[in-house]
């Protein structure tokens, strides 16, 4: 899949400054990208929040069942599914208010949930990893 977004450089470091990201499908799982990708956001600041119904906490961090379930605020809703997953989670994410950004991350794009997050406003990015984008615009 060659095809992404076309988010630019400029508005993928604003995005960068939200801090609350919730990681749907985040593993525990030492060496998956959904356990490194979201250790490296901590690391670099970030609020990540942890969505995996199977896990009561992953990185020492409580674990929500959905995105709608977390009592907090979450800027970026980052996605760590099968393509064909993310209906349901998009779904799901347009019921918490507050949500700025939708990313799915390399490798994943479905077109009925990016409308389905931009008819409500939400910002839509798909087939970028957010370690690789931080590293190359930031490192």
């Amino acid at each position: 899949m060659d095809d992404r977004d076309n988010i630019t450089d400029s508005r993928l470091k604003e995005i960068y400054q939200f801090k609350n990201i919730a990681v749907v499908g985040m593993s525990p799982t030492e060496g998956k990208p959904a356990n490194y990708v979201p250790k490296y956001l901590i690391e670099k600041g970030y609020n990540v929040i942890p969505v995996n119904p199977i896990y009561d906490s992953v990185l020492g961090r409580k674990t929500y069942p959905k995105v709608s379930a977390i009592p907090v605020v979450v800027d970026i809703v980052d996605i760590f599914r099968k393509s064909e997953e993310i209906v349901p989670i998009a779904q799901d994410v347009i019921k918490k208010d507050g949500v700025k950004v939708l990313w799915m991350q390399l490798g994943i794009h479905n077109q009925e949930a990016l409308e389905i997050a931009q008819k409500k406003g939400i910002e839509v990015i798909y087939n970028r990893c957010m370690l690789m984008e931080h590293q190359r615009l930031f490192l």
